[in-house]
């Protein structure tokens, strides 16, 4: 089984690039059982929602910029 370090890397890896089925199944197996992982996959995800809605209002407010 992979560690709390390899497992965030892995998951902050999948905010940017799909992951193998291997590396979802990791890292699901390993969420079910550390809280401390589950929180930073939570975390991270509503980091990236913020920052994409955040960069919508940015748009919708003053405009696209090319």
């Amino acid at each position: 089984m992979r560690s709390c370090r390899e497992i965030s890397a892995l998951v902050s890896q999948g905010l940017d690039k799909p992951l193998n089925w291997r590396e979802r199944l990791e890292i699901r197996l390993h969420i079910s059982m550390c809280s401390s992982c589950r929180n930073f996959q939570l975390q991270t995800q509503f980091m990236r929602k913020a920052a994409r809605r955040f960069g919508t209002n940015l748009e919708n407010r003053f405009g696209k910029k090319s």
